[in-house]
């Protein structure tokens, strides 16, 4: 009896992860305290931090909040930080955790807008340069005034559409009726062929949007809560901003563009497949039936939508409240007006961005272990205690790597503050205090898209609905973000140190 009671727990223990993965958590939690009581919190913490990537990385074995939060409940038992530090780390993120609590179930409601709109784009523009240019182009450009978590919404909202009406349809089902389109059982030999291009087609779409989010987001004051925090420890309004960042912004957007071009073209990097004739004729032939048969209580919904998203982009763009409240107003609207009453209906629109939710609030302990342990203190004094003329560059990489493995607000936030403190100390000038802020913002923003723990609109694509449907794992969206990561990154590097 208890062998058996013994087996059913290591049977439950995550699940359904292989058996190596379920030995690898166990044997992190067992080595971090003996590494804490052996050597230190600091060789501790880093290495926490290194286990809590591998999760993120291995998150199509297990969903990371499970063994995350494993991980992050031990720290808090071995006091590598406290529950009142874990809060206070919530709190200041509050817009975030708000965000995604409404904003995406919101744009969850506007999924029939968002397939008639991206139908035509998808269906109209035949070069798959061209449309992945346009995908980019207009991710940048809605990112800079508005919030790049909600661009990438929209954007997986798109595509899980897309994918779910052509899988639908392969696996012999009503693709306007709700149906499981993760499991390819039912699907033929020749739509399996079709599924797996389309799969690449739409995976390299996603990252030129989710690249396209960072390459907006540097340019202007709203476009990332970092830059927010430095313009205000700045006194920059939003004009100021944008002309102060233009020299490093500017041409690195331009080059982000040329980058997703010439990936397209080349083929490199999983970028450069087309969209499968099979998959156009599914999708073209869903569109048409799809306006043939529109009923006038649907189009009254379109246009419902419609006008929610008007007001959901003039609302944000002048910042009139908090971008999750903004989400909450966008939800009432549309089911209010759209006949939308039941609860379960209701409910649906929350599935995809709570799992999301919890597991942000396990990477923000991360982030409290990283602050209570000073574990970035090293670098930071050593970035300001060398040559003024060598600061901007350095500072510029510090910022990338640490952001590419930490909270890009949370690295912002304790450099712009240590920085401001040298120069009201009188250790520098204004004019070079102005330099490494801009060093600080870009640095948080353009290398921080080489991991997905870097930026928030690719973790938040990494956990999402689609990731696992096309097959995106961290590996993968880490490798596709390599020729961006060098291009923006030395670009980057080069315009902070010899063109401010």
């Amino acid at each position: 009896m208890s062998g058996s009671i013994a087996q059913a727990f290591a049977h439950n223990f995550l699940g359904q992860s292989p058996r190596w993965y379920k030995a690898t958590i166990v044997g992190f939690l067992i080595l971090n305290a003996v590494v804490l009581f052996t050597i230190g919190p600091v060789a501790a913490g880093w290495l926490l931090v290194i286990e809590f990537i591998f999760t993120l990385a291995m998150a199509l074995k297990c969903y990371p909040l499970m063994p995350g939060g494993l991980l992050l409940i031990e720290a808090l038992l071995l006091k590598m930080t406290t529950p009142q530090a874990l809060y206070d780390e919530l709190l200041h993120n509050f817009p975030v955790i708000l965000l995604l609590m409404f904003m995406v179930a919101g744009i969850y409601f506007m999924k029939d807008l968002l397939l008639f709109l991206f139908s035509r784009l998808l269906l109209g523009v035949r070069s798959k340069a061209m449309l992945a240019l346009m995908f980019c182009f207009l991710s940048a450009f809605l990112s800079a005034f508005l919030d790049a978590l909600t661009v990438t919404a929209v954007i997986i909202s798109a595509a899980v559409g897309f994918y779910s009406v052509y899988h639908r349809v392969a696996s012999g089902n009503d693709p306007r009726q709700d149906s499981e389109f993760s499991d390819d059982q039912h699907l033929t030999s020749l739509h399996h062929e079709d599924l797996n291009q389309f799969r690449a087609f739409l995976r390299s779409l996603l990252m030129h949007g989710a690249v396209g989010t960072a390459l907006g987001g540097v340019c202007t004051l709203v476009g990332e809560p970092q830059n927010l925090l430095i313009g205000h420890e700045m006194g920059w309004h939003f004009g100021e901003f944008f002309q102060k960042v233009a020299p490093v912004s500017l041409p690195v957007l331009v080059a982000g563009l040329v980058t997703c071009v010439l990936l397209e073209k080349l083929r490199w990097f999983g970028y450069g497949t087309l969209l499968p004739d099979n998959v156009r004729a599914v999708l073209a032939d869903y569109a048409a039936e799809d306006n043939a048969k529109r009923t006038p209580r649907q189009t009254a919904a379109l246009l419902v939508q419609g006008a929610a998203a008007l007001i959901l982009i003039g609302c944000l763009a002048f910042h009139l409240a908090e971008v999750g409240l903004i989400g909450l107003m966008v939800i009432v609207l549309i089911t209010a007006f759209t006949g939308i009453t039941d609860e379960h209906r209701l409910g649906s629109a929350f599935k995809d961005a709570m799992p999301f939710t919890a597991l942000l609030v396990v990477f923000f302990a991360v982030v409290a272990v990283i602050h209570d342990q000073q574990l970035f203190a090293p670098l930071i004094q050593w970035v300001l205690a060398l040559p003024m003329d060598q600061q901007p560059g350095m500072l510029f990489i510090a910022n990338g790597l640490l952001s590419a493995i930490s909270d890009n607000v949370f690295v912002a936030t304790i450099y712009i503050t240590e920085v401001k403190q040298a120069f009201l100390a009188g250790h520098m000038t204004r004019e070079h205090f102005e330099t490494l802020a801009i060093a600080i913002n870009t640095g948080t923003n353009l290398p921080s898209v080489a991991t997905p723990n870097g930026q928030a609109a690719f973790l938040f694509l990494l956990t999402s609905a689609i990731a696992p449907l096309v097959r995106l794992s961290y590996g993968r969206m880490v490798w596709m973000a390599v020729p961006y990561t060098v291009v923006m990154g030395l670009l980057g590097w080069y315009a902070v140190s010899y063109w401010l």
